[in-house]
């Protein structure tokens, strides 16, 4: 399997405790900087290194000295920097930086002068009262910490879609290839894109189970067997993950998918419906009930009336197929999804995404090429606005520099797609956008993202993101919550009017497509869907493998049943021009 987020994750640790030990700030962001470019990387660099260590070098972002780091793990498996300084700090210290608000400097604060060398060390002190005194650590910062430790413990042990799908992927295409394989897929929660799951089940029907069984026990990056049976094996991967396979022979394929799927709640109703039909629906297949015979179905022999797919099961039971997504008993068994429901392919503008202008890892030009190898018809570059320091944020005059820029590109590939000049501009804690309106006519698009403030009340954010709705200028809210999976939760607003408002002023929401963030989250979607509100599915791409990220925004999407005629990505080159033409 890839070795890039392991990589990746070395030298965002790296990166962490430079920070924490008050290094050098260019080292620091050099190193992230690496991190992510790992993380994006459409090839195993690992492997590159291997085989070709020379062209390492080739790759953006990728310096001298990274590029020996990464020629180092792959010769040795560790890298001596991370090691040296993992030793030099305790050992609890660098989880501390994954509490949402914690950042290096409170982090050294808290450690050097508090005595906080691990999360338990920090619950027994803000349990005694003792870090009060410490620079910065008011009530109200000491609060924010503790509610911050109370959202870790709910996600605790639930790993993001955008990790998990990956990985599943790659053991899915290994054993494929391992033969033996009649069909196979992942299930559960995975299946269904939630944007959270517990482990990875895979589904797979075999001539030769045992021999599948053995291909996953002996695939590169299993640290441990777990379970290993004649149906089910259990492993747990380098990355942390259990993943669990179960085969079935081919006829019983498709009830065994459906049942593995999930969700519970949506196995409960199609069970009961089956009842009613005087059937009876199992993970072996749907069958007639016999409420007299003894055993199950199954174990008398009997033939089922429908196992080999799901669309059969649920055709058997008179219902629609219904996509994954959508099975977790809200009103998919008494309501047909929409026929026209978000898919990846729909999609034919990104209205969010970043140059190196501000902190995107590619050029204007080399951003507008990635979108037309996707097929794209339009793209707006969305560098940030002023405010945003740490991420390059662009003054008045860079903004005006970037808009010519982008407007000269423009005429270059007029041809091809269309090239607007946008900003992602930051909605301040009062309500207003941070360029002036004079400014923001300028732009031929606008995306209003909070990126402060984000623990507001929900009344407080309400207000302030209903501002900028109704800002004349805006197109679309960027990632409306500003919530990080698993790490922050974000604002709370009233979503349900912000939905109702944006439709009156014809405005997009975002569903932001990097797994970080899921934002708007699946509920709500929903609740845009039923408000009539328009929704933009973007990827907030800072280089070429960010596009890549969009199957989790549309999986998000999907969850909350929304359709490609409330997708202002979906629409045609004219027709989306002329929504962005109406807002100037």
């Amino acid at each position: 399997m890839s070795k890039n987020m392991e990589l990746a994750r070395i030298f965002a640790e790296i990166a962490d405790v430079l920070d924490l030990t008050g290094a050098n700030a260019f080292k620091v962001n050099a190193n992230r900087k690496v991190a992510r470019t790992l993380e994006e990387a459409g090839e195993d660099l690992a492997e590159l290194a291997r085989t070709d260590p020379a062209r390492l070098r080739d790759i953006p972002g990728i310096g001298d000295s990274s590029a020996k780091k990464i020629l180092e793990f792959v010769t040795t498996g560790k890298v001596a920097e991370r090691e040296e300084l993992l030793a030099s700090i305790p050992a609890g210290v660098p989880a501390l930086l994954q509490i949402p608000g914690l950042g290096p400097k409170r982090v050294r604060t808290l450690w050097t002068e508090g005595g906080v060398d691990s999360v338990d060390t920090l619950r027994a002190k803000l349990a005694d009262g003792s870090l009060g005194g410490l620079p910065g650590m008011g009530p109200k910062t000491l609060k924010a910490i503790e509610e911050s430790l109370t959202f870790l413990d709910t996600t605790r042990g639930r790993i993001r879609l955008g990790e998990a799908l990956p990985v599943a992927l790659e053991l899915i295409a290994y054993l494929r290839n391992a033969g033996a394989v009649t069909r196979i897929s992942h299930a559960g929660s995975l299946r269904r894109g939630k944007e959270t799951i517990g482990d990875i089940d895979i589904v797979a029907s075999s001539t030769q189970p045992a021999a599948l069984h053995e291909a996953l026990r002996n695939a590169p990056g299993v640290s441990k067997v777990l379970v290993s049976g004649e149906t089910k094996t259990s492993i747990r991967t380098a990355h942390g993950m259990q993943v669990d396979l179960r085969t079935v022979a081919d006829a019983q394929y498709g009830a065994a998918l459906l049942y593995f799927t999930g969700s519970k709640e949506h196995n409960v109703r199609l069970r009961e419906r089956a009842q009613k039909m005087g059937l009876r629906l199992n993970e072996y297949g749907l069958f007639k009930e016999d409420a007299t015979a003894k055993g199950t179905p199954q174990e008398r022999g009997e033939q089922p009336v429908a196992a080999t797919t799901e669309e059969s099961i649920y055709e058997a039971l008179g219902l629609w197929w219904i996509p994954p997504e959508l099975r977790e008993d809200h009103g998919e068994l008494e309501n047909q999804p929409p026929k026209d429901l978000i898919d990846t392919k729909h999609i034919k503008a990104e209205l969010h995404c970043h140059t190196t202008a501000s902190d995107g890892t590619l050029s204007i030009a080399g951003m507008v090429d990635q979108a037309i190898a996707r097929g794209f018809h339009t793209i707006v570059l969305t560098d940030h606005s002023r405010s945003q320091a740490q991420a390059n944020g662009l003054s008045i005059e860079r903004l005006r520099a970037h808009i010519a820029e982008i407007r000269a590109v423009a005429k270059v590939y007029a041809d091809r797609i269309s090239v607007l000049a946008g900003s992602e501009v930051d909605i301040m804690v009062d309500g207003t956008l941070d360029y002036p309106d004079d400014v923001l006519a300028e732009l031929d698009f606008v995306v209003a993202s909070p990126h402060s403030a984000l623990r507001a009340e929900s009344a407080v954010a309400t207000e302030r993101l209903l501002a900028a709705v109704r800002h004349p200028l805006v197109h679309v809210i960027g990632h409306p919550t500003g919530r990080i999976v698993n790490a922050r939760e974000g604002l709370s607003p009233d979503i349900a009017l912000l939905a109702r408002e944006a439709a009156k002023h014809n405005v997009a929401l975002e569903v932001n497509a990097n797994t970080m963030r899921l934002d708007l989250r699946d509920s709500h979607v929903r609740m845009c869907v039923e408000a009539g509100c328009l929704v933009a599915i973007d990827t907030d791409a800072h280089g070429a493998g960010d596009f890549d990220q969009l199957p989790y925004g549309i999986a998000t999407a999907r969850r909350g049943w929304l359709g490609n005629s409330h997708c202002v990505n979906t629409w045609t080159r004219a027709k989306l021009g002329e929504w962005i033409a109406s807002k100037r």
